[in-house]
This record gives structure tokens, C-alpha cells and sequence, in this order.
């Protein structure tokens, strides 16, 4: 066993730190790029495949407040639907998350938005420097190439430091012209992160180890996106074996709740703005409160759930709030998914680093074809 999947999940708030520094270094050629392809008329796709798109889902919430017109659309849906996804009259910015860079759909959804739009600039937040996307960035103006550390590229099959680092990459690439501004803010992320790993890991061990058949990871606005990582995290690390479900708080009542039994776990990534933690408490209590003994896991960032009733196995505060890591401070709950994903795939009996005893699932998807 190579131990990829541990020291790729370990080493990512060191990770998160050398980023901040290569785009503050690089920030004069960032910003000029951005303010010459991103107007206010400017359509902004936040876009991948798998883990790359879910990057997407956690952050356009936020990002609307950096960059009007930005959804996320996945490249698997671009290339089945670009006609109805894409608005060819538009100016363009395809900002694409990918691990290797050779996803035939990565590849793909550039190709066609470079055929159906009339006006389309590229950002391409990578991790392999030898990949077919950071390969077609050289030499043109309209691409801007931002190349994360070389140990970001994961070589085990689960996307980990991969996924958390080219998502606070977009996230400070909308705070660019004031970027230094905003490096406390994500030291104190980095540290959050490093204390769910020193003070909180061996508990999820322990949890992960009850081989519970379902997990349910439920989320509020960006941590919404955060908790669809983290079931699709536990549910391929144990080879489908603990089959999961990712859902809002307020969401999860309309029949997905139907799901939980006493073979579950329920992961709660709660905020801790008062405004929203009114919903996400109700529904805790109510789950709490059906008389199914579910393992439970919370996690907070920055303060008290307030809710001593509640029979939770375990609470997982980090040091910092929202208040104090801003937008950030989404990042480091995917950490909570991913020690319970490498801790159940051992637990299984299986090989974090390569999971899927059938073949089924590749570090690299194979076997798609992109037709004209």
C-alpha cells in the first residue's frame, strides 16, 4: 500500500498556503487577464467532470458576489447540451477545474465552446503541468493557465488536495486585485483544516470503522456543494459499498430522508450564521428526535451547535468562524468526508489509494467518446 490517499489528504492546508503565494507572485499577469476578458456582460461556466464539477457547485454561491453572471454547468452536461448551456451572442469566461487535464469531457467542453461562441477566454485552474489542457494553454493570449503545486496532482484515485486546492484557487482568483489583503483569512483556513486533522481525525476513525452501510451529508448554500463532495468521496473510496446521499438541510425533508436507517451515518456541515443554523437545527432535532439510532457527526466552524439534547457521536469545531475566514472557511469541512472515506475504505478491507476492486471507476475516465 503506496499511502497516496493519506498524504494527499494531510498535506493540503501546506498545500493550500503554497498556492496563495504562487498567485500573489503572479498576481500583476492574473489580474490583467481578468480585467481584460471579465465585464460585467461576461457569462462566467465554472466547469469540470465528477469531483472538478462539484468545485463549481460549492463556490457559485459566493462567487456571485465577486462576478455577476456565474453558474456551474458541468462538462457532462456541455457536451451532450452545449447548444441550450452556452449563449453564443455572450462574451464567455470557461473557467475549467481539472486533476490531469485529460478528461475526454474536459477536453471536449473546451473544443465546443470554442466552436459555438464568438467571443470565449479560458482559465484553467490544473494540477498536471503534462496534461492535454495546460499543454493547449501555450502561446495563447485568450487562456490563462494557473498550474497548482506538482503534489496536488493526486496519484491515488480519489480526488483529495486536488479538489480543495483548485477550489480555493478560484476563490482567490475573485479576490485577486486585493489578494494580499485576504492571506490571513486563509492561513486561518489552513488552520481550521489542521485541527480537524490533529484533534478530530482518530474520532472519525473510530466512526468510520462501525461500517455503517449509508452516509448522508447535508449542507447549506456553499457547503451544499462541499457536502455532495464528501458522499461521493466515502461512497467510491469504499467501492460503492456504503452507499451515499448529499442534500440541503431544508431539502432533505421532501423524501431523501427516507433514506436513513440504522445502518446510517448522518453528517451535518452546519454554518454558524445564526440565520441559517435556525433551519439546519430543526432538522437535526427532528432526525435526532425519529428514534433511529444513526451515528451522528456535526461540524461547525467557530462556535457551539447549542443543542445539548441532541445525541450527536461527535462535534467537530474548528478555532476560526466564517466571520474570520470569510468565504474560505467552506473549505476545510471537505476534510471531514475524506478521513471518514480513507478510514471506511480500510475498514473494508480495501486500498484507499485504489478502491475499485472491479475497474469500474479509473483514476482517469475511459472508455467516452466525443462525437461532432
Amino acid at each position: 500500500m503506496n499511502n497516496f490517499t493519506f498524504n494527499e489528504i494531510h498535506q493540503q492546508p501546506a498545500m493550500w498556503r503554497k498556492e496563495l503565494q504562487a498567485l500573489l507572485n503572479a498576481k500583476a499577469e492574473i489580474s490583467a487577464f481578468m480585467h481584460k476578458y471579465l465585464t460585467p456582460d461576461t457569462d462566467v461556466v465554472l466547469t469540470g467532470a465528477g469531483t472538478s464539477a462539484f468545485i463549481g457547485d460549492a463556490i457559485y454561491p459566493v462567487m456571485r458576489g465577486m462576478w455577476r453572471n456565474v453558474r456551474s454547468v458541468p462538462t457532462t452536461d456541455l457536451i451532450t447540451h452545449s447548444e441550450y448551456l452556452l449563449d453564443k451572442e455572450r462574451p464567455l469566461l470557461l473557467i475549467s477545474f481539472a486533476r490531469s487535464g485529460n478528461s475526454p469531457e474536459s477536453v471536449g467542453a473546451v473544443n465546443l465552446a470554442n466552436k459555438l461562441c464568438k467571443n470565449v477566454a479560458h482559465v484553467y485552474i490544473t494540477c498536471n503541468k503534462n496534461g492535454k489542457l495546460a499543454q493547449q494553454a501555450a502561446g495563447k493570449d485568450n487562456i490563462l493557465l494557473l498550474l497548482l503545486p506538482e503534489e496536488t496532482d493526486d496519484k491515488s484515485l480519489a480526488m483529495t488536495s486536488s479538489f480543495s486546492t483548485m477550489l480555493l484557487t478560484c476563490l482567490m482568483l475573485g479576490h485577486i486585485d486585493c489578494l494580499e489583503n485576504d492571506a490571513e483569512k486563509v492561513e486561518k483556513t489552513a488552520k481550521n483544516a489542521e485541527v480537524v486533522i490533529a484533534e478530530y481525525e482518530e474520532k472519525l476513525k473510530a466512526i468510520a470503522e462501525r461500517k455503517f452501510e449509508r452516509g448522508v451529508f447535508l449542507g447549506s448554500g456553499a457547503l451544499k456543494g462541499i457536502a455532495e463532495e464528501c458522499h461521493l468521496k466515502v461512497q467510491e473510496l469504499t467501492d460503492g459499498a456504503v452507499v451515499c446521499k448529499f442534500d440541503s438541510f431544508l431539502g432533505f425533508r421532501h423524501g431523501p430522508k427516507a433514506v436513513v436507517n440504522d445502518k446510517s451515518i448522518v453528517v451535518y456541515l452546519m454554518t454558524d450564521e445564526e440565520n441559517v443554523m435556525r433551519y439546519e437545527r430543526d432538522l437535526i432535532r427532528q432526525v435526532d428526535g425519529n428514534n433511529t439510532p444513526v451515528a451522528q457527526v456535526i461540524v461547525i466552524s467557530g462556535r457551539d451547535p447549542e443543542m445539548p439534547e441532541v445525541k450527536a457521536d461527535l462535534v467537530v469545531k474548528m478555532p476560526y468562524s466564517k466571520a474570520e475566514t470569510d468565504f474560505y472557511g467552506v473549505v476545510p469541512y471537505v476534510l471531514v468526508g475524506q478521513l471518514l472515506g480513507f478510514y471506511a475504505s480500510k475498514a473494508h478491507g480495501l486500498n484507499p489509494d485504489t478502491p475499485s476492486v472491479s475497474g469500474n471507476i479509473h483514476r482517469v475516465v475511459e472508455g467516452v467518446t466525443i462525437y461532432e
